[in-house]
């Protein structure tokens, strides 16, 4: 699998990145080995988890294949803090980021990761706070990386800025945002800002929330996340008329090319100008093998601008806002 750099960084990192939302909850352990198995023999290295998946269960699990099956040499491990479990608030303070990175660690068994990230920006907390934390993590050895997630254009650009400002400080070198075919609204102001800034996209929900398989097209298969009772809200967006315009345009894009709508999704997003890597997540690892065949996938530009065409997002005059699928 290809490496690329993060950002304007020196570390590398492959193209696609494995998510571990699911590990500890919906993928048990025997799953989770396969997964990781069959990601690191496809030439993957970069692993995302969180200190709030599973309650901490999904770094724990991580630690207990690092420990029997990969070694943890060989793996680019991010996680995440300042999300409150249970609480649409985020706390990025110093005190309760770098408790919570010490936790992190020791669920991990590891000494540091390789990049750590503030979870969503949180207005109760002064920036400068937050950098510091950030800033600390990266001093003491805990963390070789920083970065953020689910920031707004002008929050990463803020942050970056003050970052870059001061000798010493360490630059962020990643913002995870979603983005997809179906979420494009990056494309205004934070993947701009990421892009001036020298900051590496990580690309999560590439495939629109499942949306962009195609299993949605004739209705909402029983076993799947829009028939969930816990994560049907976050489909439910996505099933709309202007979405199946853009999966009826991907579905053809695919027959052209004797692929897959989910191949033709995740390579869209994975050469777009900014992304250093797509992240993956997955149930099973046979969901998980379907997305790591895309590497033999590039889009010739005609499909591509197609693509651009079908799904770009609504730009109104600034009085009337942004419209967003």
């Amino acid at each position: 699998m290809e490496q690329r750099l993060l950002g304007r960084t020196g570390l590398r990192v492959s193209r696609l990145g494995l998510g571990t939302l699911t590990w500890g909850r919906d993928t048990d352990e025997h799953e989770a080995a396969e997964q990781l198995k069959a990601f690191v023999d496809a030439g993957g290295t970069l692993v995302d988890t969180a200190d709030v998946y599973a309650d901490g269960g999904a770094e724990y699990l991580l630690s207990r294949l690092t420990d029997s099956l990969i070694p943890r040499s060989e793996l680019v491990i991010a996680t995440k803090a300042g999300a409150l479990p249970g609480s649409p608030r985020t706390d990025a303070s110093r005190g309760h980021l770098l408790n919570a990175l010490d936790a992190s660690l020791r669920r991990l068994g590891t000494d540091h990761v390789d990049l750590w990230q503030v979870h969503a920006y949180d207005p109760a907390t002064p920036t400068e706070e937050t950098l510091h934390a950030l800033d600390l993590a990266v001093s003491s050895g805990r963390a070789r990386y920083v970065g953020v997630c689910q920031y707004s254009g002008w929050q990463l650009a803020k942050s970056a800025a003050r970052q870059q400002a001061s000798p010493g400080r360490t630059p962020l070198a990643a913002v995870q945002l979603e983005y997809s075919l179906l979420q494009r609204g990056i494309e205004r102001e934070a993947l701009p800002a990421a892009v001036d800034a020298g900051v590496g996209l990580l690309a999560c929900s590439p495939l629109g929330r499942g949306v962009l398989t195609g299993k949605y097209r004739h209705g909402v298969p029983p076993e799947s996340r829009g028939a969930a009772q816990h994560p049907a809200g976050s489909v439910k967006p996505y099933l709309g008329e202007a979405s199946r315009r853009i999966v009826d345009a991907l579905a053809t894009a695919a027959d052209g090319l004797a692929s897959s709508p989910l191949k033709v999704a995740l390579a869209w997003v994975r050469d777009r100008p900014g992304v250093s890597a797509a992240l993956l997540g997955a149930r099973t690892a046979a969901q998980l093998q379907s997305s790591l065949s895309v590497e033999a996938l590039t889009l010739p530009g005609e499909i591509r601008a197609a693509l651009d065409d079908v799904s770009a997002p609504v730009h109104r005059y600034p009085d009337q806002g942004w419209t967003e699928l």
